[in-house]
């Protein structure tokens, strides 16, 4: 299970694990502790295993050649190519996920309900699938919806999983990727005049 951030995990593990006991380590990302215990998901014995990410795994930049802008027109920025990196590389979030994902047969994903969150959903689930092992030949990746992190509402929230959202991701790129025509265009119009 993968939340948002460290304290919610914390609050995840404790309302979730049976009489609030589990045990907690180090995981590969120095930010990020893995809480695990042994329980129920739905109906079957599961080891479970919480812990989270610090806020977006990944960022768009564009490529090296591109970002010296001394030396680069503008212009071509708005054609330039980009392209994902991670967002903080000393928390070291794809190689955390990529391990503890490592025999796990589902994910179930706690970020926040809103569109950041369901594209930091996609960005954990990149790191985290290939990484799963299989249970009849298919992995299964759960979404939890929650509110409020009351131990009765998260609890509603595991017994309700739904799916991630793509649509909600994907809007989450596209106004990244306008955002970036903004910014070049106030740039441009600030350099013209500038030049004036």
């Amino acid at each position: 299970m993968v939340a948002e951030k460290p304290s919610i995990a914390q609050t995840l593990a404790d309302a979730l694990a049976p009489g609030r006991k589990y045990s907690t380590r180090g995981g590969v990302s120095p930010a990020c502790k893995v809480h695990e215990w042994q329980g129920d998901f739905y109906g079957q014995r599961a080891w479970f295993k919480v812990t989270s990410c610090a806020g977006h795994v990944y960022s768009i930049d564009f490529p090296p050649e591109y970002n010296n802008w001394d030396r680069v027109d503008p212009l071509t920025l708005f054609d330039a190519p980009t392209r994902k990196v991670e967002a903080n590389p000393k928390l070291r979030m794809p190689k955390h996920f990529q391990t503890e994902a490592k025999g796990c047969t589902y994910l179930v994903l706690w970020l926040d309900c809103d569109r950041e969150g369901e594209n930091i959903c996609y960005e954990v689930m990149e790191n985290a699938i290939p990484n799963m092992s299989t249970w009849h030949g298919e992995q299964q990746v759960w979404r939890a919806q929650f509110s409020s992190l009351a131990p009765v509402d998260l609890k509603w929230a595991m017994a309700n999983l739904g799916s991630p959202n793509k649509a909600m991701s994907d809007s989450v790129d596209a106004r990244a990727d306008a955002w970036r025509g903004v910014f070049l265009s106030v740039f441009l119009v600030k350099e013209t005049f500038r030049g004036l």
